[in-house]
């Protein structure tokens, strides 16, 4: 049996044999030729899309001016901080930086301290001055040893890192080249959800990727990094993948509004949501690289948090605008204008603060020695404090509170609850109050928790409880005496001190606890 012929070999065959055909013989006639006539030039077609924003023009003015990022990483140990990624199964989205191929993300799998070997990351840049100067971001070229910038026009250069920020994630580079197009900064002040924006970078290597959408919202805080608290992102549905980092976000005038910085995914690339630092903070720290060569942020000395609904009933406050001091640095600007826990600080300088996220940005990004109002809602009214800003920098932190069960004098008796949220309470020693960070006389532990309302709430036996409202809680029997009239429906305000934090807690009494 004879093999099939493939049908390909089939097509050419009869293809040939039909042409054999209908060759003419040597003896035939030939057949006279027709006369033919060039096709008509056809009309466009007509566009058939009308309205959508065209970004050529952009690109075409504004591409010359962003560079392509390589930089050699020395062998360092991973480490689990602010640049590393928390682990996944904590946090099923988090915020991601992105690096180019062949640079480990995230660390290596294994023990936090395995060595991460020599690689590539690659980001992105743009130009800011004539004379060659460029932003990136600070994760591009951290530990860096050598760093290449690759211009439009495919000229390469080494770049001298001049300095770099990892609070706001900024770094300064600067090359030595002619004929560079500089790109302008435009007002991070302007830009509004809705607005049109645009991003050049290098994804994954792919350079002048041009990608396009819209800003999605403006003050995001990256709530896993509290480095980063100074930095109120700017949140866009632009793609944005690794390799991108440190590239320009641009309005439709083709100014720059911001670098770049993060995605928000649980996959490690692009989902939807992606940030960019604003670019007044960016150019804020770039000048004072080049200045000086480091970064000085204004300090206040408080810890603040979030004013919830809970908040809101437990402390009588009007709405859920503002930041609520959880604590205070001994010594600092606050302390010394007379700022207490349990205020609400709703304004700096007539800029309301509608979010606890709203005053570290505001406050960092001025410099040390200004003098601020602080408008702050204190016991049913509204009060001004003049504050003078200290040095971040120079800064002590204040001792961490110790963590639940730390420090427990397992010898001592355990008092019973006599309040109607059922905790039971231990005196601190002297020591233990050292330990926790606690000012003398203030703060008990707790031993027990047997009402519902504070179990719900989120209070456990280990936690140190230091305030009843603005009332100091020194003793066991302060706690009983602050909390005995608590009536059923009625929200009470508990500061806790857990792992290092210090947070108001809202528990509300239910009839049946």
């Amino acid at each position: 049996m004879k093999a099939p012929i493939p049908a390909l070999a089939l097509v050419l065959v009869t293809a040939a044999a039909t042409a054999a055909v209908m060759l003419p013989s040597a003896t035939a006639e030939p057949a006279p030729q027709q006369a033919t006539t060039a096709p008509a030039t056809a009309a466009p077609a007509p566009e058939l899309v009308t309205g959508l924003p065209d970004f050529t023009r952009l690109v075409e003015q504004v591409g010359p001016g962003v560079v392509s990022i390589e930089a050699v990483i020395t062998m360092r140990t991973a480490q689990r901080g602010p640049r590393s990624a928390p682990p996944e199964e904590m946090f099923p989205e988090i915020f991601r930086r992105f690096f180019g191929p062949g640079f480990p993300f995230g660390g290596q799998p294994g023990d936090p301290g395995a060595p991460v070997p020599r690689g590539m990351s690659m980001g992105t840049g743009f130009l800011i001055s004539e004379d060659g100067y460029l932003l990136t971001n600070h994760h591009v070229v951290a530990n860096a040893e050598e760093v290449r910038v690759r211009l439009h026009d495919h000229r390469q250069f080494e770049a001298e890192v001049v300095g770099s920020d990892e609070q706001s994630d900024v770094a300064v580079l600067k090359i030595e080249a002619d004929d560079l197009t500089v790109l302008r900064p435009g007002d991070a002040s302007d830009v509004r959800p809705g607005q049109w924006a645009v991003a050049i970078g290098s994804p994954f290597g792919l350079e002048q990727s041009v990608t396009a959408g819209i800003v999605s919202a403006v003050g995001r805080a990256n709530r896993y990094s509290p480095q980063q608290q100074y930095v109120p992102f700017i949140q866009t549905d632009v793609a944005i993948n690794r390799g991108n980092s440190g590239g320009p976000l641009l309005n439709t005038r083709g100014e720059v509004i911001g670098i770049n910085s993060q995605i928000f995914s649980n996959s490690g690339g692009y989902q939807g949501v992606s940030f960019a630092i604003p670019i007044d903070i960016a150019m804020n720290v770039a000048e004072q690289i080049k200045d000086t060569g480091s970064v000085q942020r204004g300090l206040i000395g408080v810890t603040v948090g979030a004013v919830t609904r809970e908040i809101m009933a437990g402390f009588d406050l009007p709405d859920t605008r503002g930041a609520l001091v959880n604590g205070i640095q001994p010594g600092s600007p606050a302390e010394d204008a007379g700022i207490e826990i349990g205020d609400v600080i709703r304004a700096v300088d007539g800029t309301p603060i509608v979010r606890a996220s709203d005053l570290p940005p505001i406050v960092g990004n001025m410099a040390p020695g200004t003098r601020v109002q602080l408008e702050v809602f204190r016991e049913g009214r509204t009060r001004n404090f003049t504050v003078t800003l200290a040095s971040l920098d120079s800064a002590t932190g204040a001792s961490q509170p110790a963590r639940p069960g730390a420090g427990r004098d397992r010898g001592a008796a355990q008092a019973q609850s006599s309040n109607p949220l059922g905790l039971s309470a231990q005196d601190l020693t002297d020591a233990q109050r050292r330990q926790a960070g606690l000012p003398d006389g203030e703060g008990v532990r707790i031993t027990a928790v047997d009402g519902q309302a504070a179990r719900n709430a989120g209070i456990f036996p280990g936690d140190v409880i230091s305030r009843v409202g603005r009332s100091v809680v020194g003793s066991a029997a302060d706690l009983d005496r602050l909390l005995r009239d608590v009536k059923p429906g009625q929200t009470v305000m508990l500061l806790r001190h857990r792992g290092g934090a210090t947070e108001f807690v809202a528990v509300t009494l239910e009839a049946n606890d």
